[in-house]
């Protein structure tokens, strides 16, 4: 992507930026030693000297205001630039990069107070270990943001199917589609880790189409290879940022139509924080079923008012969190609570999806209460599309074949 943050080499003694200068951006220091400076009439005076690890000319991005400084490299320095607009949606929502950065705004414009009483900064004062820190974490987050900029312009990232199981059909009906990052020199970059930050920036938004269009080409790639009538659907997770993309439920339905695929076969995950958004919601579940696009509530029990989520909205189907399936099947009251959302989802037209089901005990305990669909390592891991054999099932699974016809008046599916 052209936006992605673009590292810099300097020279010793060259001129990072002057003061005066109209920025537009910020720079992490990588390697290096940089010296800050500003003019007293005709004297040069040092305000601090830099290292790696350390974030330099943020003040005047923030405050859109030129340049209070000068910043020559004092020897070679590698530098990673932050655009503006990274330092406004921080600015924005307060996060903890912001917090780190006016930490370090702070205690340098400490320093510089004292250099302009005193003389020429030697060293600059060492932080506190918290200070330090704080440092370390807001380096990391923002070289992990630029490397998953680089990672959507450079094939890093992939996706995998995770199957889900239908107990009244005995096979597998579905597929969950997840993100994963093969970063070339980190490894598998833990997917907590990227989303989050992906979510915390409008890096969601190129994240979340990617994960759309990969996984509508690879169900349809799946559908050849397999070359019967065996027609699964795929559900991939939506944030609030992507809700926010003009028509979407449109370009969700229009991806599966490039791809080939019927909408039918499509299915939106939101999440409780979400489905706080009552009206925009709600406008893009009436969107997406006219589409044929089913829409799930994910997590849920884990966030906020589940059930005044599904007292306003009209979901196709629940996931149910795992830890409401981790104390199957010992826990009566666990029991009961499950089917008591159940009988509650079947009063509405809708169905349920366990997530985390790891043994055929808990498999069993789940058909018990009523539930339909199964999601976790018994049924199957998350896995290359390209190698998952769906017409597979785990030998276990087809002794809960359930004798139950499907519930719900609205044709629910998971």
């Amino acid at each position: 992507m052209s936006s992605a943050s673009a590292k810099r080499v300097f020279a010793p003694g060259e001129r990072i930026f002057t003061e005066g200068d109209v920025p537009d951006v910020a720079y992490l220091i990588e390697t290096g030693r940089i010296e800050v400076w500003a003019t007293q009439g005709s004297k040069r005076l040092t305000l601090s000297y830099l290292g790696a690890g350390e974030i330099l000319g943020e003040m005047a991005v923030i405050d859109r205001a030129p340049r209070s400084a000068s910043a020559d490299a004092i020897t070679e320095v590698s530098v990673t630039e932050i655009r503006a607009d990274q330092l406004r949606e921080r600015l924005d929502e307060a996060d903890p990069v912001l917090r780190g950065l006016l930490i370090g705004l702070l205690s340098r414009y400490r320093r510089g107070l004292r250099a302009a009483r005193v003389g020429v900064l030697d060293e600059p004062e060492s932080d506190d270990l918290a200070v330090v820190d704080q440092k370390r974490r807001v380096a990391d987050k923002i070289r992990l943001e630029r490397e998953l900029l680089e990672a959507l312009d450079g094939d890093q990232l992939r996706v995998v199917f995770q199957p889900i199981f239908d107990l009244h059909e005995s096979r597998i009906a579905g597929f969950e589609a997840l993100v994963r990052w093969d970063h070339p020199v980190r490894g598998p970059v833990s997917p907590s880790e990227f989303i989050a930050l992906a979510e915390e920036t409008s890096l969601i938004v190129p994240v979340g189409h990617y994960a759309l269009m990969r996984s509508c080409a690879l169900l349809a790639e799946l559908d050849q290879r397999l070359n019967s009538d065996f027609r699964p659907w795929v559900a991939v997770n939506i944030s609030a940022r992507q809700s926010l993309v003009p028509d979407f439920a449109d370009l969700l339905a229009s991806t599966a139509r490039d791809s080939g695929l019927d909408p039918v076969r499509l299915k939106a995950e939101i999440t409780e924080s979400l489905a706080l958004d009552y009206e925009r919601v709600q406008a893009l579940i009436a969107r997406c079923r006219w589409h044929g696009i089913g829409v799930s509530l994910d997590d849920f029990g884990t966030g906020h008012s589940g059930l005044g989520h599904l007292h306003r909205l009209e979901f196709d189907t629940i996931k149910l969190d795992q830890s409401f399936v981790r104390p199957l099947p010992g826990d009566l009251k666990a029991a009961a609570l499950v089917r008591g959302i159940v009988t509650m989802l079947h009063g509405m037209g809708a169905e349920m999806v366990a997530e985390g089901v790891e043994t055929i005990e808990q498999a069993r305990a789940l058909k018990g209460q009523g539930v339909r669909y199964l999601q976790g390592w018994l049924i199957g891991k998350p896995q290359d599309p390209a190698i998952l054999d769906p017409l597979h099932v785990n030998p276990l699974l087809l002794e809960l074949q359930s004798a139950q016809p499907g519930h719900g008046r609205r044709g629910a599916r998971a």
